[in-house]
């Protein structure tokens, strides 16, 4: 068994290089860049949420007050007239990417964390390159990749928005890989 504290550098390096891997996803190719589409009367439905009062947090439509209220007829015919839908409000604002990078970077950190823990418990010193690549690799798919899938499951969030969530997370995790692969003791 390998020390986890003897793994800080790949844990360390590893985030690095999933932060700059998003960096170029993101910034580069561009294919997020149509995840979300422009809300029709986007004027009209922000004028309507300021209206009601809205502020931060998670909101579906209709909501219904209990399981068993899905049966009455008027919150029926609510969700058969539409919309349907999740959204998430965030606080009023510029968007600034500080906090979210610096929240990114430390979910990559963890992540890395949690590689370095299952590879330390798996992996004798001394192992292979490509064992390593692969278990760390496929520790790192699941980390980053499988979340996305609940989101479209429940949440409503397009299949192709999680597909291209997943592919971002075969890249995180084949970066993740190699860095533990190169550096395992």
């Amino acid at each position: 068994m390998i020390p986890i504290a003897s793994l800080w550098l790949p844990i360390l390096l590893s985030a690095v290089g999933v932060f700059i891997a998003s960096s170029v996803i993101h910034m580069a190719l561009g294919y997020h860049n149509n995840d979300f589409a422009k809300m029709p009367k986007e004027a009209d439905v922000l004028a309507s949420m300021r209206g009601a009062g809205v502020t931060p947090g998670s909101y579906c439509f209709p909501r219904a007050a209990s399981h068993k209220d899905l049966a009455l007829p008027e919150v029926q015919e609510k969700f058969k007239e539409g919309p349907v839908g999740f959204v998430t409000v965030i606080p009023s604002g510029v968007p600034t990417m500080g906090k979210q990078l610096a929240s990114w970077f430390v979910y990559s950190l963890a992540a890395g964390a949690c590689v370095a823990y299952l590879l330390s418990r798996t992996m004798p010193a001394g192992a292979s390159y490509l064992a390593v690549f692969r278990v760390a690799g496929t520790i790192a798919f699941l980390a980053y990749g499988f979340a996305h899938l609940s989101d479209s499951i429940w949440k409503g969030e397009a299949w192709g928005n999680s597909f291209k969530s997943l592919l971002d997370a075969f890249i995180y995790g084949c970066v993740t890989g190699g860095v533990f692969g190169w550096l395992w003791p």
